[in-house]
């Protein structure tokens, strides 16, 4: 069977059980006795097995598998988890992650057998380490419930099941119908893997053919793969034996079938019953047929209902987003083709309705874009999900106790920053970690919780989303990343002597800047926050940092919260318009020229309380001087963080709805330029990064 339409939802669905499993082993570790979390991760172990199988990737089925035996005892309470299994599990995880990498890159699982894992596994099992004393014995398949002994075999291989009573009437009650009734005992081949999933396609096979009122096993024991290479079930069809037994050799893996008829004679004693016992039979059937067949547990995530549901999502293929968005994007330009028609003035246009037409438009396009944007946002959750599990390890390899708290996870941003945004994070997350937190001596030295605790916090906040990340750490020596610049070359001794507080601390943003001591796996090798800080500049959004000596430092990402369409203002330029976005301006000023001043050659305003610098946009972006002197200036005021600077412009055009589009690589220098826009007129507008210009 070619498998590979199904490696895209293999890998999404691969992914999820990862995750799950991280999750629920990190809460194991704090309750090893949590009956829920074992029978999740049972079950997520299972899943994962069977989809492993079926995709044929027979060495991450085989890691699963031991994994799942160690859980299936843990589960019976034959043994307890242990410190010692949580470490094997955690190891267990990043083989099955490395396994899900290679085969994303190559469809193909490699060639790593992680041995020394499944010995951990097995020896675990057989120790029983954690138990009340008594070794638990090693995993053998499960056995039927009744006992192979106790169950009598016909001549022809079917083997006996005892119907209850309601049983024997929905037999008799068949047999008024002229329908059939029979046992089938079905073999499985002894070297089938994934006995539930042929199981499963012998249940939709016979489910075909009639209803089957009875199994032995029960449904669910054979689900869960407690069951030998057999299973014997009752069925009621129109067909004759044959028809049933070639229709139950066709499921690939099976070695036999056995069918027998039951006769009249063994339903006739209920038979005075039966009408009675008709409607409980007849519901019997009913939920047999409904869904007592073994879900295919092994092909696909079972269903639980143990853990509510918190993103209820539909796997949307990017490309079909981006034609829906390109389809809203042409929307907004016909309706800004239509303001532009509309301002014309132009004799025979301003017909009576006009105006409500392009009201009405708007209010579409405004909604369209509303539900777009809603399909493209995807919670945070799906980016910190795995960062209890990083700080966890370590935890461990610094020898530092700490502990991970965070909220906001349900804030929603735009995929396209979802996607981009887990690598900052995680830097700085391991900066806390590394660098924020003291040793355990350390803080008890100085009066602290031994416990070191780093908070993770996302919200929103106007057209932005907001991510701090916070250590209750020794915060950072202002004077020591002053002296370590000076060492380096990138400040002389002289600035810093005169250098802020905050100045200092950008500092630490500068390419290869690091003030550790030592080089460790998890900082020191020049990869620091300038990749931290350029990468979350380039989704339009800033980062700084805000610290306390002793008490511990806050970094504070703002980032857009879409990437698509934004409002901006349009201001002009000579001849040129450009597009500057509405979330970085803080205020428009008239500014008479009497009023600049000067401070190091450099032109500045006075404004109520702050020296702001002037920045020339004509001269910045090359835009030809022209004759005329105006008494006062258009100056924009706009925001990166705590630096404010006025673009000087010559004339507003407004407030307007624009669609970004990337202008790839037609400008080498871009930096300033974050996009393009098609205006009304089907002319092009650039669109400024303030960021990237102050």
């Amino acid at each position: 069977m070619d498998v590979s339409q199904y490696l895209e939802i293999f890998i999404d669905e691969t992914k999820e059980h990862l995750q799950s499993l991280n999750e629920q082993i990190l809460v194991l570790e704090r309750e090893p006795e949590n009956v829920d979390t074992i029978n999740e991760i049972f079950r997520a172990a299972h899943s994962l097995k069977g989809m492993a199988g079926t995709m044929g990737y027979k060495r991450m089925q085989r890691l699963t598998h031991n994994m799942e035996n160690v859980f299936s005892e843990i589960r019976n309470g034959k043994m307890k988890a242990s410190a010692k299994l949580v470490d094997v599990l955690f190891k267990g995880l990043d083989a099955l992650e490395q396994y899900l990498d290679v085969i994303i890159n190559s469809g193909d699982e490699g060639t790593e057998d992680n041995e020394d894992i499944v010995k951990s596994l097995n020896d675990i099992l057989n120790e029983g380490v954690g138990s009340t004393g008594e070794p638990a014995a090693p995993k053998a398949p499960a056995a039927p419930v009744a006992a192979a002994a106790a169950v009598q075999v016909s001549e022809n291989g079917v083997k006996e099941i005892k119907l209850a009573d309601h049983e024997k009437s929905a037999v008799a009650k068949a047999f008024s119908e002229k329908l059939n009734a029979y046992t089938l005992t079905v073999y499985i081949q002894e070297s089938c893997i994934l006995k539930a999933a042929r199981a499963f396609l012998v249940f939709k096979a016979l489910e075909e053919l009639g209803t089957v009122i009875r199994s032995e096993p029960q449904v669910q024991e054979i689900e869960d793969e407690h069951f030998d290479f057999d299973f014997t079930v009752v069925l009621i069809t129109e067909s004759d034996a044959e028809a049933v037994k070639k229709r139950v050799e066709n499921v690939f893996e099976i070695k036999n079938v056995c069918v027998e008829a039951i006769s009249p004679e063994t339903v006739e004693q209920t038979a005075a019953e039966e009408s009675s016992a008709a409607p409980a039979a007849a519901q019997n059937a009913a939920a047999q047929k409904a869904g007592t067949a073994p879900a295919a547990a092994e092909t696909a995530q079972p269903k639980t209902t143990s853990k509510p549901v918190v993103n209820r999502s539909v796997r949307v293929d990017i490309d079909k987003l981006d034609d829906l968005m390109n389809l809203v994007s042409e929307l907004i330009i016909a309706k800004n083709g239509l303001v532009s028609i509309n301002t014309a003035d132009i004799e025979g246009l301003r017909e009576s309705g006009f105006n409500e037409q392009i009201e009405y438009l708007e209010r579409i396009t405004t909604n369209l874009h509303q539900s777009v944007m809603k399909t493209r946002m995807v919670p945070i959750e799906n980016v910190v999900s795995r960062f209890p599990r990083m700080i966890r390890d370590i935890s461990k390899k610094l020898d530092k106790k700490m502990e991970l708290y965070m909220s906001g996870e349900e804030t929603e941003l735009d995929r396209t920053v979802i996607d981009e945004i887990g690598d900052p994070l995680m830097h700085m997350l391991r900066n806390a970690a590394d660098h924020g937190l003291e040793s355990n001596q350390e803080r008890i030295q100085a009066g602290k919780p031994e416990v070191g605790s780093i908070f993770l916090k996302a919200y929103q906040d106007g057209n932005n989303v907001v991510i701090e990340v916070r250590d209750d750490g020794k915060g950072i020596d202002v004077e020591k990343v002053k002296k370590k610049a000076v060492e380096k070359g990138t400040i002389t001794a002289e600035q810093a002597a005169v250098m802020t507080e905050k100045e200092a601390i950008d500092l630490l943003f500068r390419p290869s800047f690091s003030t550790a001591e030592k080089i460790s796996d998890l900082s020191g090798r020049g990869v620091g926050l300038d990749v931290v800080k350029s990468k979350i500049e380039a989704l339009g959004g800033d980062v700084e940092a805000k610290t306390v000596l002793g008490a511990g430092t806050t970094f504070i990402v703002r980032l857009p919260l879409t990437l698509a369409i934004i409002q901006a203002l349009m201001v002009e330029l000579g001849n040129e318009k450009y597009a500057i976005p509405l979330g970085s301006i803080q205020t428009i000023e008239d500014v008479l020229l009497s009023d600049i001043k000067y401070v190091q050659t450099k032109e500045v305003i006075h404004l109520r309380g702050n020296v702001i610098p002037l920045i020339r946009l004509r001269s910045v972006l090359d835009v030809p001087e022209d004759d005329f002197s105006p008494e006062s200036l258009t100056v924009v005021i706009v925001a990166k963080g705590d630096k404010l600077a006025g673009l000087v412009v010559d004339n507003l055009i407004g407030q307007q709805e624009i669609v970004i589009k990337s202008i790839g690589k037609y400008i080498n220098d871009n930096k300033m330029i974050g996009g393009a826009t098609i205006l009304g007129d089907g002319e092009v507008a650039l669109i400024l990064d303030a960021n990237a210009i102050v």
